[in-house]
């Protein structure tokens, strides 16, 4: 048995009913289980109000039940709208309201309630999800993606990744991340297992390690930040999950010290790269890291071709986006349409924010974000770039940095950041721990002579600071403001916990 997201319905239903479809904390659903929860679950939210072409909020963690709930949305044509509880109860209730929502269902205690005072059908037809975004504007932004970009999605996972048959699925990402699509879609299109990984099973090491053995995953998808809490891990090895075999990787940079990291833990694993923003339902572009990209090693890795179903070119050093799979539209932000979507040979064209090349062989590289780009005594910097040269530097597994500002916005200077390889002594066997600054490494103690071999003198740090596991935002990527605010704290309290 299988969910077809071309029909957004269960098929071959009478094969495999009793292979296990999701597994969750709390147990194990069959493929049979998860259709007869699906369709139980339909009855009750026609019976409590809901009805096609008007949001439904979905609330909730890692839950079997958020699942069954996505299912049943599109099997009744009700665009879903994931919300993870880690967002606070008044920014769930304000994106209810932004979408008129007549329901939000809570996956945690399994029942509906109202949302909105005035729900509506949406203008966009045949949506899937509505999925918010951090907005500039002080309220989330809304990205509507149609029911044809998803099953796009679905096929480019079964028909180009070679998965093999009945994969399973480590999901670890917030379904309100959309990479988090990658997983729980590919492991229903194909017939496979996913494996919902909450943050309190992930907390604890080992058991986290042993509950992955113990359902056998075979494919891992995250960003890079997320694997490399895993590698302070010595039991995060092959060894001890033997059926892993595919790394997928995106959202962030892939550099090759991380990869030849893996690589020594899992010799025989595939490692794919691939790139795409919310607007563009989950991903565009794709490469798998072959011996040759392995041999050339270019820091960091590209981020792929463009997929089948999509089109990708570079305008003003921008990303820009074509193809069924981008979204239908910023709900109810015209201004934002006005400026970031576009038409391309009858083709929705969106541009990315996204800086990039894009080389004879189609393979593009990732090179920042037009929105992290800074001035610093007259020269324009992409922090980026700073970041692929530290993560580069002798005994560095990553690097970040952190644009340092007056009380007027105008910036002073830069701090680097270092992630070691080696685990430092307030993390060892203590996966809870908050991150935090040590001492640099012995191998970086000539770190600025070994930047300037990369970076001209204005895009080298006046500081570099060493931060043993990144501190990450919810949807896994490093998180400045946070490392800024550890480095404050230090430096404010005069503790000697950093070197120059």
């Amino acid at each position: 048995m299988r969910f077809d997201f071309q029909s957004c319905d269960f098929t071959d239903t009478q094969a495999g009913a009793d292979a296990i479809a999701v597994v969750d904390a709390q147990g194990a659903l069959t493929w049979g289980d998860l259709r007869a929860a699906t369709m139980t679950w339909e009855e009750a939210a026609v019976a409590a109000g809901a009805r096609a072409g008007v949001p439904l909020v979905i609330s909730g963690h890692k839950e079997a039940a958020f699942l069954v709930a996505m299912l049943g949305c599109l099997r009744l044509g009700v665009p879903f709208v994931p919300a993870d509880v880690i967002n606070p109860p008044e920014r769930i209730a304000r994106i209810g309201e932004l979408v008129r929502a007549a329901l939000r269902y809570d996956a945690q205690a399994q029942a509906f309630v109202r949302a909105a005072d005035d729900p509506a059908v949406l203008d966009e037809k045949d949506l899937a999800y509505v999925m918010f975004t951090s907005g500039s504007t002080g309220d989330p932004k809304g990205v509507q993606i149609g029911r044809e970009s998803v099953a796009l999605f679905a096929g480019w996972i079964r028909d180009c990744l070679a998965l093999g048959p009945a994969p399973v699925f480590m999901d670890q990402m917030l379904f309100s991340f959309d990479f988090s699509l990658f997983n729980w879609v590919g492991a229903l299109e194909l017939g496979g297992t996913c494996v919902l990984c909450p943050r309190e099973t992930i907390a604890q090491r080992d058991a986290f390690v042993s509950y992955l053995a113990a359902t056998r995953i075979s494919v891992w998808a995250s960003t890079p930040s997320f694997v490399r809490q895993q590698l302070f891990n010595p039991a995060f090895d092959h060894h001890h999950l033997p059926d892993l075999r595919v790394f997928v990787f995106g959202a962030e940079s892939l550099t090759p010290s991380m990869a030849e990291e893996l690589w020594q833990r899992f010799p025989l694993v595939r490692i794919i790269n691939s790139y795409g923003p919310t607007e563009a339902t989950c991903s565009t572009t794709w490469v798998e890291i072959d011996a040759a990209l392995r041999a050339a090693a270019p820091n960091p890795y590209p981020i792929g071709r463009a997929k089948p179903y999509a089109d990708v070119f570079i305008e003003h050093g921008e990303i820009n986006i074509v193809g069924d799979h981008v979204m239908r539209g910023y709900l109810n932000r015209p201004d934002l349409n006005a400026t970031r979507m576009f038409m391309r040979d009858g083709k929705r064209g969106y541009r990315s924010g996204d800086l990039g090349e894009i080389d004879a062989q189609g393979l593009v590289t990732f090179r920042g974000r037009i929105d992290d780009q800074i001035k610093l005594h007259g020269y324009r910097i992409e922090l980026a770039e700073i970041d692929a040269a530290l993560a580069a530097l002798p005994g560095a597994r990553a690097g970040a940095t952190v644009a340092l500002r007056r009380a007027d916005g105008a910036i002073v200077r830069l701090i680097g950041f270092v992630e070691p390889a080696a685990a430092g002594p307030v993390l060892d066997g203590d996966a809870s721990a908050a991150p935090a600054l040590q001492p640099l490494p012995s191998e970086l103690a000539d770190w600025k002579p070994a930047l300037g071999r990369r970076l001209p003198p204005y895009m080298i740090p006046s500081e570099l600071v060493a931060c043993h596991r990144f501190p990450t935002t919810s949807t896994d990527k490093a998180d400045r403001k946070q490392l800024e605010r550890l480095y404050l704290d230090a430096r404010l309290s005069k503790k000697p916990e950093q070197q120059a």
